[in-house]
């Protein structure tokens, strides 16, 4: 007996159901139909909008507080969204009056978070406090001294090494919004650097990208992270000469629900 193959309509709903990227959109004539091309159109919009929105600093920094974490609220040499936006160095180094607030805090820390705004606000606004309500007691229980939080606004990767650097801090992790894809305007990225200071290049950090809902789950990012902070401790290096061979990496096929994703226990 001859074995049916799947249609090619029903092998497209698979395809579908496995990317949020446009496969085979459906068309009318020539162009593609109407849905699908306003639906491209209000993607286009949603990531034009997450680039120029503004991070809520102040209320990011409540709710930050309220869970008991110290934090410190500085901005980068970037006056406004448009010098951040067209001053790429700007938004690398810090102002000197916030230099001189934070120094008073340095001390003998192991890790420091930097929370920038980046090209989402709304990925930070989002995930930043998830992401660390999962990784700080992961954290705690490996007895990790960790510094205050910084949040900087109209900042970028770099800004971390100087805040590491003033801090006095082993390891700085950089959680910053993504530059918005036509799929994804609220991706938030993870940077993590050894021994950061200013100078420091991109091929010496170590990324986590796509933390969001759809994407990594804050539960495997804060394993990740406390997988590659270990081991850059240990090591004394990050970046290119440090790969990850944790759990999650070597069995990225976990299903969703084992890896503790939140979109699987919705």
């Amino acid at each position: 007996m001859t074995e049916k193959l799947p249609t090619v309509s029903a092998r497209l709903t698979v395809l579908r159901a496995s990317t949020p990227a446009r496969v085979f959109l459906p068309s009318a004539g020539a162009a593609v139909a109407t849905k699908a091309n306003l639906a491209f159109q209000l993607a286009h919009a949603e990531a034009r909008d997450a680039v120029e929105d503004r991070l809520d600093a102040e209320a990011l920094a409540e709710g930050l507080a309220a869970r008991g974490l110290r934090v410190l609220q500085l901005d980068s040499c970037a006056q406004n969204r448009r010098v951040y936006l067209m001053r790429p160095d700007l938004g690398r180094r810090l102002t000197e009056s916030a230099r001189t607030r934070l120094l008073p805090f340095a001390g003998d820390c192991d890790l420091v978070f930097v929370i920038a705004d980046g090209l989402s606000a709304r990925a930070v606004a989002a995930h930043a406090g998830p992401l660390l309500d999962a990784a700080l007691p992961a954290l705690d229980a490996e007895k990790w001294r960790i510094g205050p939080v910084v949040i900087v606004s109209q900042g970028r990767v770099a800004i971390g090494d100087e805040v590491g650097e003033l801090l006095g801090a082993r390891l700085v992790a950089v959680l910053i919004g993504e530059r918005p894809g036509l799929s994804a305007p609220d991706s938030l990225g993870l940077y993590l650097t050894f021994a950061p200071h200013v100078g420091r290049t991109d091929a010496e950090r170590n990324c986590l990208s796509n933390i969001r809902r759809e994407g990594m789950s804050y539960a495997e990012a804060a394993a990740r992270l406390t997988y590659l902070a270990s081991e850059a401790q240990r090591r004394k290096t990050s970046g290119v000469e440090l790969k990850d061979e944790s759990a999650f990496a070597v069995s990225p096929a976990l299903p969703r629900a084992e890896r503790g994703d939140p979109a699987s226990q919705a």
